[in-house]
């Protein structure tokens, strides 16, 4: 294992924060995790137990996993000796301001200092500190334990020397580490998952579809080539020996006059209500649980199948 990362801490212990506790631990580290919650030794424990299946099919060590994971009384004993802090908290700009006040006061000169912040940029709740070099986002997709994916994301004050540690840091840990050049609200992910799902909510609230077979036609369509070929990628295929120049040139005239009708959901109260019902009566007959399991399940399958080929 690297030197550099001995000692992460967790700061945050909802769904994110457990999910990374168990990669981190999964990976050798020593993890601090703080949380006020009431039951948080409950959470912890049995986040490890469901998680150590998924760390073990992708050839993690998980022996002493549990062994591996400390929970701390607080902030400042999360963070006392951490080589990297991994901020989980709410998406909320003076929540954050306060916590990386906090950070930089207790935690080592040396450690970087990471949000998994959804949307909200770093420059955003750094400006007020001392010292801002250490602190960017490090955005995962749920769970990332599983997904590799993770958004790197420089803060105007963020240091070049601070990027190359958190892309060692989040290669180290296996996942993939993407470095986007400029701050925008949701990043890169979000923002296209956000694309996707307003006109998909626009096509069930017109009737077009119902929710399950919107969902089909996702993943026995989009979410099969996208997995493995990316959206640039799939259009340069799809525009064959010509590649994404005859894609544009021959298609994208059409593709353009679609932008133009692309669907602009009301979400009133009364559709929104629709919309969950709908899906409710989709889904609703398994448990959370139950709809999880399957999904890691194939998320792994997926995940495998793609590193073999």
């Amino acid at each position: 294992m690297t030197q550099q990362f001995r000692t992460a801490a967790v700061i945050g212990a909802g769904t994110i924060g457990l999910s990374w506790t168990a990669l981190f631990a999964g990976h050798g580290l020593t993890v601090r995790v703080s949380d006020p919650r009431p039951d948080l030794a409950d959470a912890v424990l049995k986040a490890l137990e469901e998680f150590t299946p998924h760390l073990a099919a992708r050839g993690l060590d998980v022996t002493g996993l549990a062994d591996r994971v400390i929970l701390a009384g607080d902030v400042a004993e999360a963070v006392r000796d951490a080589d990297v802090v991994q901020e989980n908290g709410p998406e909320n700009v003076e929540f954050k301001k306060d916590l990386f006040q906090t950070l930089i006061e207790e935690a080592p000169k040396h450690a970087l200092l990471l949000s998994s912040s959804s949307a909200i940029p770093s420059t955003a709740f750094t400006g007020d500190l001392a010292d801002a070099s250490r602190v960017l986002i490090g955005h995962p997709f749920n769970p990332p334990h599983l997904i590799p994916l993770v958004e790197v994301v420089p803060g105007e004050r963020t240091s070049e020397e601070s990027v190359r540690k958190a892309v060692d840091f989040y290669t180290f840990l296996d996942r993939t580490p993407v470095v986007e050049r400029k701050e925008i609200p949701g990043f890169v992910g979000n923002r296209l998952q956000n694309a996707l799902s307003r006109e998909a909510i626009y096509l069930v609230e017109q009737g077009v579809v119902t929710p399950e077979d919107l969902d089909k036609v996702i993943t026995n369509s989009l979410g099969i080539r996208w997995a493995t070929v990316g959206p640039f990628l799939g259009s340069h295929l799809g525009g064959g020996p010509g590649g994404y120049r005859h894609m544009a040139e021959h298609i994208g005239k059409s593709m353009k006059k679609m932008w133009a009708g692309l669907g602009n959901p009301s979400q009133s109260p009364e559709e929104q209500e629709r919309l969950i019902e709908a899906v409710e009566t989709a889904y609703g007959s398994s448990t959370y649980s139950e709809l999880a399991e399957t999904r890691d399940r194939k998320q792994l399958a997926v995940l495998n199948a793609v590193e073999e080929n």
